[in-house]
């Protein structure tokens, strides 16, 4: 019996700590929720009629970016699931007014 109650204190402590330990909302890319991502992709599609600039909360999400991991990501195949044009993508930063690594 002692040992069923140590089982279950040391299960409520583990579920505790796991609580408060729990993160932040998932950060999907470089620093981005996939919310946060998806409001780039109309700017950044890859179709023939691409909205011309990126939205406000485009540019409020890349301010807040790793803008060297998104450069990491510009021949990623994995672009092409959220209909991601990478030439397009890359000039986001700049129609937001923010400058891109050197190295990318």
């Amino acid at each position: 019996m002692a040992k069923a109650v140590a089982l279950a204190v040391l299960l409520v402590a583990v579920a505790a700590a796991l609580l408060a330990v729990a993160p932040a909302p998932a950060r999907a890319v470089c620093n981005m929720s996939n919310d946060e991502f998806m409001k780039c992709q109309p700017a950044a599609a890859a179709t023939s009629n691409p909205t011309t600039n990126p939205s406000a909360g485009c540019c409020s999400a890349l301010s807040h970016a790793d803008l060297n991991c998104l450069c990491s990501y510009k021949n990623s195949p994995w672009l092409s699931i959220y209909n991601i044009d990478p030439n397009r993508a890359m000039q986001l930063p700049a129609k937001c007014g923010l400058t891109m690594p050197a190295n990318c």
